[in-house]
C-alpha cells in the first residue's frame, strides 16, 4: 500500500545518498508559460534512478542482502543498483540489452556490479534477469514496477510518474500530472488511452531511457487512477529539446530526460500560463550519438538546413545562388556540385548546400528568393 509515511521515510533514508537536486525556471525555453527544470540529470549517477534502486536495497533483510541482487536495465537503473549494492556491500548482477550505450555498460561495471548483456532489447533482459534471479535466489531490484520504487522517483513514463503523480495529487489534488513518452515507445501511453494493460510488439527510439514494450502493472494501475494525461513527442522533437536544454541552460540531457521539455516547447500539452515544472531526468547520453542528436535538433529548429538546386552548369550560377543566401543573411558551410547523376541533362548539375540558418523563417525567406530568381529547387531542408 503507496502512503505519504513511505514517501517521507524513504526521503529519510536517501539524504546522505540523493542529491537534493535544484529546481530551476527556464525563461528562455518557453514563453507560453513559466517553466522550471527539475534538474535529475545532475543526480548522482546521472539519473533519479539512484533513489528507488538505494531505498529498495537499503530494506532489503540481512539474508536477501547475503544472496545479493539482480536487475534488468537500459542504463541508468543499472547505475543505481550498482552503487546502491557496492555501498552496501552486496554483490550485484545487471543484465543490460546488448545494444546499451557503451558509456552507460562501463560506468555500471565501474560502480561495481557484474553485467551480463543480452542480445535484443530491455525486454530480452528483463527475462534473463527473471531467469538467473530463479537460478540464484538473488533478489530481483525491478527498474520500475515496484512500490518502493515508486514512491521516490520524481515524474516520468512508468515508476517515475506513478510516484510522482500519488505524492501531489495526495498533496495538492488540483496540480496536474502529465506524463510524455517516445513516439516511437508508446506503451503506458497507449495502455492508458485504450483503458487496457498491454504490451507492444516492438518499440524503437533513440532514448534508451524509455525503450520499454511493456509498462509495469503497478505503476499502470497508479497512473490510471492519478495522472492526468500522457502524450508522445517525436525523435525529432526530442533532439531539439535536447539542443535547447543545451544552448540555452547549459544541461545536458539524455533522449528520456529530454521529453518532458519537448512536450512543453512543441505545444503538446494545455500548459500556457501555467507554472510548470519538467523532470529532467537522466543526463546519461551516449557521445557517439550526441553528435548526430545536435544535427537533428538544429533542423528541427531550423538552425541548418539542407537545399538541393537544379542549375545549369554555366558560369556566374554558383555566384548567384551565394549572393541571395549571403543577401538573407545565411551562411553556406557545405557546397557539393554534382553533375554526375545519370537523369540529368549533360548541360546541367546539382548544387546541394549545408546551410546555417537562424529559424524556419530565414529558410522560408531563401527559399522564396531563390524561387524569384528563377531557380528549380530539387528538395528542400531535410
Amino acid at each position: 500500500m503507496l502512503t505519504l509515511d513511505k514517501i517521507y521515510h524513504a526521503a529519510f533514508v536517501l539524504k546522505d545518498v540523493a542529491r537534493k537536486t535544484d529546481l530551476i525556471e527556464a525563461p528562455r525555453l518557453s514563453k507560453d508559460c513559466q517553466l522550471y527544470l527539475k534538474t535529475e540529470n545532475l543526480q548522482v549517477t546521472g539519473s533519479f534512478k539512484v533513489r528507488g534502486a538505494y531505498y529498495k536495497i537499503s530494506q532489503l533483510s540481512k539474508e536477501e542482502s547475503d544472496k545479493g541482487v539482480i536487475a534488468c536495465s537500459a542504463g541508468n537503473h543499472a547505475q543505481g543498483v550498482a552503487l546502491a549494492a557496492t555501498r552496501r556491500g552486496i554483490k550485484s548482477i545487471v543484465c543490460m540489452p546488448d545494444g546499451a550505450p557503451i558509456m552507460k555498460v562501463e560506468n555500471t561495471k565501474n560502480l561495481g556490479a557484474e553485467v551480463c548483456l543480452v542480445p535484443g532489447t530491455y525486454d530480452d533482459a528483463h527475462d534473463k534477469a527473471v531467469e538467473l534471479q530463479e537460478e540464484t535466489g538473488m533478489t530481483f531490484i525491478h527498474p520500475y514496477d515496484d512500490e518502493q520504487v515508486a514512491v521516490i522517483v520524481p515524474v516520468g513514463g512508468g515508476g517515475l510518474i506513478s510516484g510522482v503523480a500519488f505524492a501531489i495529487k495526495s498533496l495538492k489534488p488540483d496540480v496536474k500530472v502529465y506524463g510524455v513518452q517516445a513516439e516511437g515507445a508508446p506503451s503506458m501511453y497507449r495502455s492508458l488511452h485504450e483503458h487496457k494493460y498491454q504490451t507492444l510488439s516492438a518499440v524503437s527510439t533513440f532514448a534508451d531511457g524509455i525503450q520499454v514494450k511493456t509498462p509495469g502493472e503497478l505503476t499502470y494501475k497508479l497512473c490510471e487512477e492519478y495522472v492526468d494525461d500522457i502524450v508522445t513527442v517525436t525523435e525529432d522533437e526530442t533532439a531539439a529539446a535536447i539542443l535547447s536544454l543545451m544552448e540555452n541552460q547549459k544541461l545536458v540531457a539524455e533522449g528520456a530526460g529530454a521529453v518532458p521539455v519537448a512536450a512543453a516547447l512543441f505545444h503538446k500539452l494545455p500548459i500556457e500560463g501555467k507554472k510548470v515544472v519538467c523532470l529532467v531526468s537522466g543526463g546519461n547520453i551516449d557521445v557517439n550519438i550526441l553528435n548526430r542528436v545536435i544535427t537533428r535538433g538544429l533542423v528541427m529548429s531550423g538552425r541548418k538546413a539542407n537545399l538541393t538546386i537544379a542549375l545549369e552548369d554555366k558560369p556566374g550560377q554558383l555566384q548567384q545562388v551565394a549572393d541571395i543566401v549571403s543577401r538573407c543573411g545565411s551562411n553556406v558551410v557545405s557546397v557539393l556540385h554534382d553533375g554526375s547523376d545519370p537523369n540529368m541533362p549533360i548541360s546541367s548539375c546539382f548544387l546541394k548546400l549545408t546551410l546555417e540558418t537562424r529559424d524556419n523563417a530565414q529558410i522560408e525567406q531563401i527559399r522564396q528568393e531563390l524561387t524569384k530568381a528563377g531557380f528549380q529547387l530539387v528538395a528542400e531542408r531535410v
